[in-house]
């Protein structure tokens, strides 16, 4: 029976390297001299997090990031920027988790969307991942197009398309 499944994923290797690219760009751009600019990839943690001096410089370190990651094929939709903090003296910092796998309450969001289709296609919640199968791979494929749809706020991922 046909089936594939829907994963939320991140490539920690593409991550490393955007992460070194926008170290490289805020290390050469002169807006940053004198700011002591840091962006640190925290791998066992899955965030990454920026310090500089001021809000504005902050700014443009996210905005290097996101351009960053963007080209390096990583979906924003699965990095969560958190609020700047005051880390001493007159610095910032800010952290950007990287969201790994599906969390319970967006499994159950997709199985019930797959639900509400009413197509003969069966769903299941295997770890953190969501297993969708069915007899036709007509009716896979329109449960695809629904949950790029219905589901564009998650970064999703369709994988282990079978016969």
């Amino acid at each position: 029976m046909p089936s594939f499944d829907v994963v939320s994923t991140v490539d920690l290797q593409e991550v490393r390297n955007a992460v070194q690219q926008a170290k490289k760009e805020v290390g050469n751009r002169y807006d940053f001299k004198g700011s002591d600019p840091s962006i640190e990839l925290k791998e066992k943690e899955w965030e990454i997090v920026l310090e500089v001096s001021d809000s504005m410089k902050l700014e443009a370190m996210r905005e290097i990031l996101k351009q960053r990651l963007a080209k390096r094929g990583v979906d924003l939709k699965s990095c969560v920027f958190e609020e700047e903090k005051k880390v001493g003296g007159d610095r910032v910092a800010q952290r950007v988790r990287i969201k790994q796998g599906l969390a319970e309450d967006e499994q159950k969001r997709i199985v019930k969307a797959i639900k509400g289709m009413k197509l003969k296609v069966s769903s299941q919640i295997q770890g953190n991942q969501v297993r969708v199968a069915g007899k036709k791979k007509d009716d896979l494929q329109k449960v695809i197009g629904m949950l790029k749809s219905e589901a564009s706020d998650l970064a999703l991922q369709f994988v282990n398309f079978r016969d």
